[in-house]
């Protein structure tokens, strides 16, 4: 497939094209309350951090997108230093707070990597996860950090996170295949971020997002979920935390 490459503060004209490309994302997942207030701003605030692919007929096939933020941030008193366990939630929340701060980033974390559901499969996901990898160099930055996702996660939901983070395949490469993408380009897992992502709802939107009946207490499985949903029929409500895996690339 040949491909071309820009940000969107190199053509803004494709903001509407690159926001409103297909993804196959669990419907859950989109009701994160810290993904609601921050994930939309990324595309039209931080626009040189926004990348896309775009194929031979002009159709965007991918885009890419990452925040700068400061891990070392000595003067603020939201536990910066370390990976923070809150994981994708923190990094986006600290990325708009130091910004509405004038706080100098040192860090670059990746927040999201979305192949269309028609382009899948042909290795996209490296192409893209090198050229963020590139535009963070490209703006002085040595590091990117990416709270990472596990693609084959949902396949094992009762499975702890801490042990299939760092299962290896025979050649060393770690058994899972999103996480193995990262290794190979360069990055090093880290840790858990058992708490990357909250989804807290009533029971019907958790029935609309779904389909299943949410009626029994205690775990529900539900599909594309990393791990089950917590369920209160009593109290009205599901609690779904999702853990992600820290991925570190020095670069």
């Amino acid at each position: 497939m040949q491909l071309k490459l820009a940000s969107l503060a190199e053509r803004p004209e494709m903001l509407g094209r690159v926001v409103g490309m297909a993804n196959s994302w669990p419907e859950f997942l989109l009701h994160d309350p810290v993904g609601d207030t921050h994930y939309g701003r990324i595309a039209t605030e931080l626009p040189e951090y926004v990348l896309f692919a775009e194929d031979e007929h002009g159709q965007v096939v991918a885009h890419a997108y990452s925040v700068p933020f400061a891990l070392a941030d000595a003067d603020a008193d939201d536990g910066r230093g370390e990976l923070p366990a809150r994981g994708w939630d923190e990094v986006l929340a600290w990325a708009f707070a130091d910004r509405r701060r004038g706080t100098p980033p040192d860090t670059v974390s990746a927040i999201s990597i979305v192949v269309a559901p028609h382009a899948q499969g042909g290795g996209l996901s490296a192409r893209m996860l090198s050229a963020m990898r590139d535009n963070a160099r490209a703006h002085g930055f040595d590091e990117v950090v990416a709270p990472v996702r596990p693609s084959g996660k949902h396949l094992e939901p009762h499975t702890p996170m801490e042990e299939y983070a760092f299962r290896e395949r025979a050649d060393g490469l770690p058994h899972d295949p999103w996480l193995r993408v990262h290794v190979r380009v360069g990055g090093v897992i880290e840790a858990v971020a058992p708490a990357s992502m909250t989804v807290a709802a009533s029971l019907e939107e958790w029935r609309g997002w779904t389909g299943l009946p949410f009626d029994t207490e205690g775990l529900i499985e539900v599909p594309g979920a990393l791990v089950p949903v917590h369920c209160e029929p009593g109290r009205g409500y599901a609690v779904y935390v999702e853990p992600n895996v820290w991925v570190r690339h020095t670069l």
